[in-house]
């Protein structure tokens, strides 16, 4: 049986005790130990891949624990923060398996055009059936299509641009979008008020990709680029997984309760694996390793970073933001590690409450009804609501935590034969010089 619907700032809200800030401390220890134990010894590294679901589930316990005999209202933030997890592992994981259903089949070898018409292809899907559906679909071909001089940055800016800025364009695109979308926000408001924004990302992105993927065609050797050359064909296999993809993203419009929703998505994934030709399987590589990886490690993710939500709903309005620069960088720094659908909600609210201080009788008007609330914060103060609906969706893709398919895109990778760069690696050689001058450059130029 499902919990009935309650919004996560009015959950963290009913928390009235002081939430101490040492009990951020496994959320921290957790995330160091994501990024540094694949950089260790091999010995320890070992340890760290039989023994990471003990690790992340110890932490959970501990965490859940105290909300659980310290914290009063702890027991209802930690069962809907389970319920939030079982929702978003039936997401990722129906789409994971359906996606392992489905073979394109491509022939000859990517050009840097060739890669750039499927990395925006893939934006664009992002806003239809989101973007860890157009993750799970596009990543094994676009690998594939590359195999003979497949490297990191086609993998990481795979995540800049599909599994993240594509996906901000509708409330489907991404989670929290769809949380705006729950909360009064219109379904196609953003693709109104952020098309130009959107643009000039994407637009950036794939420039500095074309002209990272150049240098690398300049430099692989002349037999690989006749071979490039040769005229592309594709075929498509597992088509009947098409049906179980729009039934999944049909699902997310399902009523909350009683895990109606879930059913239907996880019913999709057991009867797209057993409907799937053995083959098709065969040919993916298709192992349920990935999703056994984020599974266990987001429990951790999920139920440690309960206190850092609850810390910054508590004291977020000390913060004293009011220009929408502030909520984007605000907004997208703690998305970068923070799961960004809670985060976008509780920025929502100090941009509510920002904007009541200024406009008093009209929110006023709107009562306790939070769509109404909502219906004027975007009368009132629209930019604030652009600005942290661009933060969640844009720097989700600043670390491989920051967005739920960043970090299966990388295992997918990994067990493609991909070498893919550590947790800082991804930050340092790609985020911060990359990703980062050009989400500030967009935050400059429209905000």
């Amino acid at each position: 049986m499902g919990l009935p619907p309650m919004s996560p700032v009015l959950l963290l809200a009913s928390v009235s005790t002081e939430i101490p800030v040492l009990l951020i401390a496994p959320f921290a220890l957790l995330l160091l130990l994501i990024a540094t134990m694949p950089l260790t010894p091999d010995r320890v590294k070992h340890w760290w891949e039989h023994n990471y679901p003990k690790v992340s589930i110890a932490l959970a316990a501990l965490v859940g624990g105290f909300y659980l005999l310290k914290i009063p209202g702890g027991g209802h933030v930690l069962a809907h923060t389970a319920f939030e997890y079982v929702s978003f592992i039936a997401l990722i994981g129906s789409l994971f398996v359906v996606a392992g259903g489905i073979h394109i089949k491509a022939k000859g070898e990517a050009t840097p055009l060739d890669n750039v018409v499927l990395l925006l292809i893939g934006a664009v899907m992002a806003n239809f059936i989101g973007t860890t559906g157009a993750s799970m679909v596009l990543i094994r071909p676009f690998i594939r299509m590359n195999k003979i001089r497949i490297s990191a940055f086609h993998v990481v800016f795979f995540i800049f641009i599909v599994s993240n800025c594509g996906g901000s364009l509708t409330p489907i695109g991404d989670p929290p979008l769809f949380l705006g979308y729950l909360r009064g926000v219109p379904f196609f408001w953003l693709t109104e008020h952020v098309l130009l924004v959107w643009l000039v990302v994407i637009g950036a992105l794939l420039a500095a990709f074309y002209a990272f993927d150049v240098r690398s065609f300049k430099h692989a050797p002349k037999a690989i680029q006749e071979e490039i050359k040769e005229p592309d064909t594709f075929r498509f296999e597992g088509g009947i997984n098409v049906i179980f993809l729009l039934v999944i993203i049909g699902a997310v419009f399902l009523p909350e309760m009683y895990f109606i929703r879930e059913i239907v998505m996880l019913g999709a994934a057991v009867a797209s694996y057993f409907l799937t030709p053995k083959g098709v399987h065969a040919e993916n590589h298709f192992s349920f390793g990935p999703i056994k990886e984020v599974a266990f490690l987001f429990v951790g993710i999920f139920i440690t970073m309960m206190p850092a939500l609850g810390y910054l709903e508590q004291h977020g309005k000390e913060l004293g933001f009011t220009k929408p620069i502030q909520y984007y960088f605000a907004t997208g720094s703690l998305s970068a590690v923070l799961d960004n659908a809670p985060t976008y909600v509780n920025f929502l609210k100090l941009a509510e409450v920002s904007a009541a201080a200024e406009h008093p009788d009209a929110f006023a008007a709107a009562g306790d009804d939070e769509i109404a609330a909502v219906r004027v914060l975007l009368e009132k103060q629209a930019p604030l609501v652009i600005a942290v609906s661009l933060g969640a969706v844009f720097f989700g893709a600043m670390t491989y935590i920051g967005n739920g398919p960043n970090f299966m895109v990388k295992s997918i990778a990994d067990g493609m034969g991909v070498r893919m760069p550590s947790f800082f690696g991804y930050i340092v050689r790609f985020s911060l010089p990359i990703l980062l001058p050009i989400l500030g450059l967009a935050g400059w130029l429209f905000l």
